[in-house]
């Protein structure tokens, strides 16, 4: 018998305007195929500059009588073309400039911003221009209360203010979006009469995935009317790649009818949304609100990105200092644990002395240590029998290195029961042994969610099946939420793992050292010591090598034989003589060493370690051995390498720009940005120092990413104005 195939499921992609509730989230927003009327749209070829592709009003915006596809940009009249060839030099995939410039007939006076689509062609977006603006006025107030701001809150709400001033719209909101996309009025700035939004939060399916993919790319998007009637593009297929025209980019692209009918809902008359990236992620929106429609200048919406960009690189540093705090906090505690073994030789007194050390750096009410199947608690905890299945529960989910849920009740339904003290859970190992676990609580808080609408029916069913529409009441919905806790941020992942690996590292040394006073224990203390990450040698008091373990033996090369003696150690290294030195000094005087050595075999360079050579004391001045532990500083040393390209490439780009304005411009440039620079640079110092060491190069990036974008739109928009005033 022939085994059936299954047919293939084909789900459709829903062509711009033809998405219902049911696929919006497929639809094709940027394959809109017609512009907002109050600007036109023109698609030109790049080698002979000759229209083809237009927006249907697009003539008689210009003032000229007939077809407009077809004439190059000079038989347009004006200074279109001559002001555009300067910039096809410029990539203008991904940063779209402006041009001032006069057009047609009447030598109307108009802003052109100019890109290239992925298909090819160049386009063009004719808007009539506004008075000239005084950018260091308009730039450099708002912008030292940006990064004047030393929290989120404040931030936020300076945010919502400053955009309210610079647009004039009636509603300014910070939205920001949670893990589960779900998002919330974090801050709000309105007129007096109008109902308050702030804490309201808004369920992840009222932004559709493409659309937040989109807010990554088009960092800004405006509707001056939702009434718009839709102006088409003439032809429909772009001459140059036979498809529609893709309007990522475009700042006149037609808004989906959903949304429309959506801000018809809420009695909005018009929007400007702008986007906040931070880390490379879409960390939320400003959305501005009028309930008139309302059109801003190019100027204004320029300066609206440029803003933007500051507030997300500033955000960015808040969290990596809020970071850089829990890590000051680990580095505390560390200390007292190494304190503690030195003079009681024992640790975890210093890990429970108090509810603070342990709680506070993770905003926890309670936690335990599974260790050698022994339980240590503090603050409020679940009992004894209830902890140790925890501790199978996650010995079967293997974790790594940090596992977190707020609703462990939900999610474990054997675990219900203890909700009330142990609804959010945060647990990370503390060595390759099962079992073993640093596991931190938070109790249940019952709250009351306000959600703007019920968020269970966000679309209105009519009579006919095909009748569906946006949610139609943003009236207050309150949920009452139960077994679920605050949920755990970044910043406690961050700090669990900072702590677990601090205990880690504390329990392979305080193994290594019972492994010298309890012989009993010898052979299960070696297979821990041996599986662990980390490398480690131990040596008696003469300096011969007891133990070296599998991380450091993997250092050698095949076939080398081990080292015998703590005076072999220097021949893998490549400052023999300054290795040779200290390991002598440690085995005459008895004294810690902490230093930095690279490993290579043969003496060739290798990966950078930092040496932790400890003696071990059984009575003052009789000695057992050494631990030397080797904790490998690639990762740091890479992150260091990459601040100091992000250095590098800051300078660069800053003194790259300069070179490309006028004198006044230049100077005006580097007084603009000194403080963007000066705030990112305090960012990418953040991150590299408190950052997981694997994600250091791609926050730096996004970092870099964002003062390369913000020196972009500054230059283009000092460029505009510098050449805008030669038009007045």
């Amino acid at each position: 018998m022939v085994a059936s195939v299954p047919h293939p499921v084909h789900i459709r992609v829903p062509a711009f305007g033809q998405a219902d509730l049911s696929n919006c989230e497929r639809e094709q927003i940027h394959l809109a195929g017609s512009i907002q009327p109050h600007g036109a749209l023109l698609v030109v070829r790049e080698a002979d500059l000759v229209v083809v592709q237009a927006s249907v009003n697009a003539a008689s915006f210009i003032g000229l009588d007939g077809e407009i596809q077809g004439r190059t940009l000079a038989q347009l009249g004006g200074t279109l073309a001559e002001r555009i060839v300067p910039h096809l030099v410029e990539p203008l995939q991904t940063l779209p400039i402006a041009v001032r410039c006069n057009v047609g007939p009447s030598r109307l006076i108009v802003d052109g911003l100019l890109h290239r689509p992925p298909q090819g062609g160049l386009v063009i977006e004719l808007e009539r221009a506004g008075p000239l603006v005084d950018l260091s006025m308009l730039i450099d107030t708002p912008l030292q209360r940006i990064l004047g701001a030393f929290s989120l809150r404040s931030l936020c709400d300076e945010v919502a203010s400053i955009f309210r001033d610079i647009t004039g719209y009636d509603r300014v909101m910070v939205y920001r979006f949670d893990e589960a996309g779900h998002g919330e009025v974090f801050s709000e700035n309105r007129e007096p009469h109008l109902e308050a939004f702030l804490g309201n939060r808004y369920p992840a399916t009222d932004i559709p995935h493409i659309a937040r993919r989109l807010y990554e790319r088009n960092r800004l998007r405006v509707l001056v009317d939702v009434a718009y009637a839709p102006v088409p593009l003439a032809p429909a297929l772009s001459p140059i790649s036979g498809d529609p025209l893709d309007m990522s980019l475009c700042a006149l692209r037609s808004i989906s009818p959903i949304h429309i009918q959506y801000l018809k809902n809420m009695g909005v008359g018009a929007t400007l949304v702008v986007s906040l990236m931070v880390g490379g992620r879409l960390w939320g929106l400003i959305a501005c609100h009028h309930y008139v429609p309302r059109f801003v200048h190019f100027e204004t919406r320029a300066l609206c990105e440029f803003l933007a960009e500051a507030v997300g690189t500033r955000i960015a540093a808040l969290e990596s200092f809020a970071r850089g705090h829990a890590d000051l906090s680990v580095r505390r505690l560390e200390q007292r644990l190494i304190e503690a073994i030195s003079r009681d030789g024992d640790w975890r007194g210093a890990l429970f002395d108090g509810s603070s050390s342990l709680l506070q750096p993770l905003n926890a009410s309670g936690a335990a240590l599974l260790f050698e199947g022994q339980i240590l608690t503090v603050g409020e905890v679940p009992g004894t029998q209830q902890l140790r299945d925890i501790g199978a529960w996650l010995d079967a989910r293997q974790i790594a290195p940090v596992f977190a849920t707020a609703s462990f009740g939900i999610d474990e339904p054997n675990f219900a029961d203890i909700a009330s003290v142990a609804s959010g859970l945060l647990a990370t190992p503390v060595s390759t042994s099962s079992g073993e676990y640093l596991i931190w609580f938070r109790p249940e808080q019952v709250r009351t969610v306000t959600w703007g609408g019920d968020p269970l029916k966000a679309v209105v069913i009519g009579n006919d099946p095909a009748d569906l529409s946006p949610r139609r009441s943003f009236a207050q919905w309150h949920q009452l939420v139960e077994r679920t806790s605050e949920a755990w941020t970044e910043a406690d992942r961050s700090s669990a793992r900072l702590i677990g690996e601090t205990v880690t590292d504390v329990i392979l040394q305080f193994r290594s050292v019972r492994m010298l006073i309890a012989q009993d224990q010898l052979d299960l203390i070696r297979r821990q010591i041996r599986m662990s990450d980390q490398p480690v040698v131990i040596a008696d008091a003469t300096g011969r090598l007891l133990l070296t373990n599998e991380s450091f033996e993997r250092l050698l090369a095949p076939g080398e034989p081990l080292p015998l003696w703590l005076d072999d150690l220097p021949l893998l290294c490549a400052e023999q003589d300054e290795m040779r030195r200290r390991l002598r000094d440690l085995l005459r005087s008895k004294a810690i060493w902490r230093g930095e050595v690279s490993l290579g075999v043969g003496g060739a360079a290798g990966r950078p370690f930092l040496v932790r050579a400890d003696p071990v004391f059984t009575s003052p001045g009789r000695v057992l051995g050494f631990v030397l532990m080797f904790t490998d500083l690639t990762g740091q040393k890479t992150a260091e390498a990459a601040r100091r390209k992000f250095q590098e490439h800051i300078i660069e780009r800053v003194g790259y720009t300069m070179g490309r304005l006028d004198p006044k411009a230049a100077a005006m440039f580097q007084t603009l940005l000194a403080a963007v620079v000066e705030n990112a640079q305090l960012a990418a110092l953040e991150i590299t120092d408190g950052v997981d060491m694997a994600r250091t190069a791609e926050m730096l990036e996004s970092v870099r990413a964002s003062v390369t974008r913000t020196s972009g739109v500054l230059e283009h928009l000092l460029w505009h104005v510098t050449r805008a005033a030669e038009e007045e």
